[in-house]
């Protein structure tokens, strides 16, 4: 379907793999930052477009000129877009309109382009094309333009739409394109593809893009003969038959995030899978943020590793931010121990062994997480207006002056976020959203978000060593390989996993490895929460003395995204004990937690009950049920008190389900629950 695609690489293999970059005039380096090297991939993309403008004998003729970059995040698009822009000016284009779907990606690229002091600036100092001069200019519309400059508009879609369709004075206009040639570039541009889906797949946000955007953006386009469409993103559908067909002569580039990282420009992206709760999987990435600051700092790299916590919504993550506030205040010596008791991951297992080397104690490994992840070097970024300075220190976390180490948000930063120094994305809730086999919105998003984190970081130890690119790749056990990875923190769930692959094979990565690990959890299972939510199988019947509970084990277990791997199995077990073996002190604390457990209420079920310490106590009632524990071996006899606090808690959330069912159905009284009446 991609012929325009297939034709360039077929010209490509019959010429070696120079023939496009050599065709780059010397003018677009010449204009771009010293000191910039641009990547061979960055020079074959600019060189395909000089081989599609100059010789391409397909070039449509008489009609604007439209091409898709499809290009993994990360990988430099931005200054790909500057190249093309130089280039363009020297094929006699004045007028550039960039538009996207972000006002933080539009932030961003305007410090690109006219913040001379910005590291990411990305123009020479002094721009000149044939001997002169340019200047560029950020404009408001092109009716003042300079003729002999560069100017630019920027915009969201939907402002553009706004703007045209209800033009005020000095704005810009469609008649601005008709009198004019212009080059569009729009970042991000799988959002200007609404109308190119059926009708019947389009949802309401969707449906809302088909009135405006892309039907906007269309008739500007077509405005004149002239004009240049050029499309970036590293996210297209391209498997939907009507996206495949309306690109088949317009996709001139196509590099994946899997080749991507097979060149080396990207950290390596594992996941992280762990049977724990949101904060303890959360401290996980904490040890080793800290870990990599700490091998950093004794190679005398200057490098502040972040961490991204992720939420579903954002009360979630607003809950979340002051629950990691309170934690971090409180950590004790027993969190971390307990991270490090049943662990199998070998990055884990580094940690401990590197603080031990460098007789570092628990003690005072707290104390320097207490003042790193402070609440002042804490990020929150989840509402639609975030403040300029928010936007510029989330764009900023490089810089020696941001001392922020952890970033919390919903999907404020699934776009248009260009950050080198995320190494650990923790995904604090445990849901997911496939469909037939297809990945779901959500999961594609988060797909999205790991490639966005695998830019690499740049560093080098040694003269001799790229910057740019992985160095550790064939010595795999070096202490620094840590440092050329992203983990993906997750809770243990191997479906959810097989779904990210699926996502991640969308967008260009092929993933294999799911990590498979054998526990009494039954499909349609729900793991308890931090708080002691339900965690039984729902469909499973238990008989009316015996409940199942699966502990979180502290299981942690890392696996490559681009390998395959085998199955990893994991040695668990079911040992049985009675409730009351947890102490009647337990019991009761752990019924107060739950209001069902009231006396009042009981009554109703329970007539002839005298007394909270006899339902406690009796073998009428708690006295004689029992628990089938499923875990690790030895587990259930290294409980403490809080463990089997939680424990007892989600017993009596099950037990409390089932008395209330017998009442529903018509029992004389619920004590069939535990004398199986």
């Amino acid at each position: 379907m991609q012929q325009l695609h297939h034709i360039l690489n077929e010209i490509l293999k019959s010429n070696g793999a120079d023939f496009y970059k050599s065709r780059v005039p010397e003018y677009v380096y010449d204009n771009l930052r010293d000191g910039f090297r641009p990547r061979p991939y960055q020079q074959e993309a600019w060189g395909r477009f000089h081989f599609f403008w100059n010789d391409y004998h397909r070039k449509p003729e008489g009609v604007p000129t439209q091409l898709l970059y499809h290009m993994a995040t990360g990988s430099g698009k931005t200054l790909v877009m500057a190249g093309l822009i130089i280039y363009l000016y020297g094929l006699g284009y004045r007028n550039f309109l960039f538009f996207v779907n972000s006002t933080n990606i539009i932030e961003k690229t305007r410090a690109n382009f006219f913040d001379a002091t910005s590291a990411k600036y990305l123009f020479a100092d002094r721009i000149s094309i044939g001997g002169k001069p340019v200047y560029m200019k950020e404009v408001d519309n092109f009716q003042a333009a300079n003729p002999d400059g560069i100017n630019i508009v920027f915009s969201t879609i939907q402002g553009l739409h706004s703007r045209l369709n209800t033009p005020k004075e000095n704005s810009l206009t469609y008649d601005d394109f008709e009198e004019m040639k212009t080059v569009l570039i729009s970042d991000e541009a799988h959002h200007i593809n609404a109308e190119t889906k059926k009708k019947s797949e389009l949802n309401t946000e969707e449906a809302e893009e088909l009135r405006s955007w892309e039907d906007t953006v269309n008739r500007v386009f077509m405005a004149n003969q002239e004009n240049v469409l050029l499309e970036f993103t590293a996210t297209i559908d391209l498997s939907t038959p009507q996206i495949a067909r309306k690109y088949s002569e317009r996709l001139l580039f196509d590099y994946s995030l899997r080749q991507f990282r097979r060149d080396g420009y990207s950290k390596e992206v594992k996941v992280l899978q762990a049977d724990l709760p949101p904060f303890d999987r959360a401290i996980q990435g904490v040890l080793l943020s800290q870990y990599r600051r700490k091998l950093f700092e004794s190679h005398r790299q200057r490098v502040k590793p972040v961490i991204l916590f992720k939420s579903r919504t954002i009360k979630e993550s607003e809950q979340f931010f002051d629950e990691f506030v309170t934690g971090i205040r409180n950590l004790q010596v027993s969190d971390l121990e307990k991270i490090s008791r049943f662990h199998q991951d070998t990055a884990i297992a580094n940690v401990f062994r590197y603080l031990a080397t460098n007789h570092i104690s628990l003690e005072n490994l707290i104390t320097e997480l207490k003042e790193d992840f402070s609440e002042e070097k804490l990020i929150s970024v989840n509402s639609k207006n975030e403040s300029e300075a928010k936007q510029l220190a989330v764009n900023s976390l490089e810089d020696e002056a941001n001392e922020y180490r952890a970033v919390f948000a919903v999907d404020k930063l699934n776009e248009g976020w260009d950050v080198l120094n995320l190494f650990d994305i923790v995904r604090l809730y445990d849901t997911r959203d496939a469909k037939s086999g297809k990945a779901g919105k959500t999961t594609m998003a988060e797909a999205q978000l790991i490639g966005r984190g695998a830019r690499y970081c740049p560093f080098r130890i040694s003269d001799g060593q790229p910057y740019f690119e992985r160095k550790f790749d064939d010595d795999l056990t070096h202490e620094l390989r840590i440092c050329e990875e992203l983990y993906y923190h997750s809770a243990y769930n191997p479906r959810y996993i097989q779904e990210l692959n699926t996502a991640l094979e969308d967008i260009g990565i092929k993933a294999k490895q799911v990590m498979e690990k054998p526990t009494e959890r039954k499909r349609g299972a729900r793991k308890t929460s931090r708080s002691g939510a339900l965690a039984a199988d729902e469909s499973r019947r238990y008989n009316q003395r015996t409940y199942g509970i699966s502990l979180e084990t502290g299981y942690a277990k890392s696996a490559t995204l681009f390998d395959d791997g085998g199955a990893v199995a994991v040695n668990t077990g079911k040992e049985t004990c009675k409730l009351a073996d947890f102490g009647i002190h337990i019991i009761r604390k752990a019924i107060s937690k739950l209001d069902f457990y009231t006396f009042s209420n009981l009554s109703i079920h329970f007539p002839n009950l005298s007394s909270i310490s006899e339902f406690i106590a009796s073998d009428d009632y708690l006295g004689i049920i029992k628990l089938d524990v499923s875990g690790l071996p030895g587990q259930l006899e290294s409980l403490t008190p809080r463990d089997k606090l939680v424990v007892a808690v989600r017993a009596l959330e099950k037990i409390a389900v089932t008395i209330a069912a017998e009442t529903i159905h018509g029992k004389e009284h619920a004590k069939v629950v535990f004398n199986n009446g």
